[in-house]
This record gives structure tokens, C-alpha cells and sequence, in this order.
């Protein structure tokens, strides 16, 4: 298999550094995962994620022209597509609206019966 955009590979972390961890590719080629790379969070220390001589599936995301590898680990894992709720799917636009308008008016009319009792308006019981 070549190495090109898209393609995913098995390659051996060979270095790690504050800025990424260098992957050891099929013929002896070497790519760099960035540190935003590695996971779907936020990374802080790339050594809490990997070590030299693991074994990783990585994507490649670019080659340069210059030779370097761009790859990621995290866009090398397979997602599975979020569907929306078939409720969801099959409510009508005028339907969403509805429900839109009668909660908006409900909120409205309980802020309004708790503002003006809290200010003494003219709404205010009297006691």
C-alpha cells in the first residue's frame, strides 16, 4: 500500500517530542502526528497517550512536497455516523414552530407573573 492522503497504516512510534510523536511507516518512512492528533480531547502531555515502540493505526492527512508525512491516530478511528432521531426527522417545520411559540409564551407569562409581583406592579397581590 502507498502512502497517500487518505490512507490508513499501521506504523511504530520511534520518537516522541512536546510537539508530537514521530511513526515509522511501511519502506522505512517517517511521519509526525502532531499533538492535536493524537486524540479526540485535549492532550496536554503526548506521554499519557503514547510510548516509543507502540503500535499504532494512523491516517494520513498530508505529504509535502519536501517528503514529510502529516498522520493523525485520532482520524484513523472509525466513528460511528450520528443519526437524528426519527422524531426529530419527521417534525414539520410549522410543527417545530408551534412548539416553539407555545413554550416561548409560557415562559414569557411566568416571568412576567414573577417580575411584577417582585416590584409591586400593578399585577401585585396584596396581602
Amino acid at each position: 500500500m502507498s502512502i497517500e492522503v487518505g490512507s490508513k497504516l499501521q506504523g511504530k512510534v520511534t520518537g516522541i517530542t512536546n510537539f508530537g510523536a514521530f511513526v515509522e511507516l511501511e519502506k522505512g518512512k517517517t511521519g509526525l502526528v502532531h499533538i492535536s492528533e493524537v486524540a479526540d480531547n485535549y492532550v496536554k502531555d503526548i506521554n499519557d497517550h503514547l510510548s516509543v515502540g507502540d503500535t499504532v493505526e494512523v491516517k494520513v492527512i498530508n505529504v509535502e512536497k519536501d517528503g514529510k508525512i502529516g498522520l493523525s491516530i485520532k482520524k484513523a478511528k472509525e466513528r460511528p455516523v450520528r443519526q437524528k432521531n426519527v422524531k426529530e426527522r419527521q417534525e414539520s417545520f410549522e410543527s417545530k414552530m408551534s412548539r416553539f411559540l407555545k413554550d416561548s409564551e409560557d415562559r414569557l407569562a411566568s416571568l412576567k407573573k414573577h417580575t411584577e409581583s417582585k416590584r409591586g406592579g400593578r399585577g401585585a397581590k396584596r396581602g
